[in-house]
């Protein structure tokens, strides 16, 4: 599993921009159903530790879909139909987390207080790209695979 900080050594000028722009609530997650129908989600990830999170609540459907398929897509938000501040797109696996030790690395990194309730997952890195419309600059490379 590509954790964040694999993917921030190998390109650190574009993971610089994915964080800024997934740190920007609120960002899309993306999974999929049992039956195969694609569904996305507002969420508020985390990078920390060198490492990227999720938080959600256990009953959630993302949560679900994440244990039975693991596999994700997430994309920042962006603030109008333009486009501006650029994209920042990725793909992945998640895993679960059990460990109180990584729960404590993801809770000091968070910007809000997670509810001791919610259930942690933690996204591999295994693609990523940028893009933008001519209001910023784009980071070398524009695109990286683990």
């Amino acid at each position: 599993m590509p954790h964040w900080e694999d993917f921030a050594a190998a390109a650190p000028e574009l993971a610089a921009f994915g964080a800024d722009r997934l740190l920007q609530p609120p960002a899309y997650l993306a999974t999929v159903r049992a039956n195969g129908v694609p569904r996305v989600h507002p969420v508020t990830p985390i990078v920390g530790g060198g490492r990227l999170f999720l938080f959600m609540e256990p009953t959630s459907p993302k949560a679900r879909d994440l244990r039975e398929r693991h596999a994700f897509g997430m994309h920042n938000g962006v603030p109008d139909t333009q486009g501006s501040g650029g994209e920042f797109w990725l793909r992945g696996e998640a895993s679960e987390v059990t460990d109180p030790a990584v729960r404590a690395v993801a809770v000091a990194a968070s910007s809000y207080a997670p509810a001791d309730r919610y259930v942690l997952f933690e996204l591999s890195v295994d693609e990523a790209r940028c893009n933008a419309y001519g209001d910023v600059q784009l980071p070398e490379p524009k695109r990286w695979s683990a």
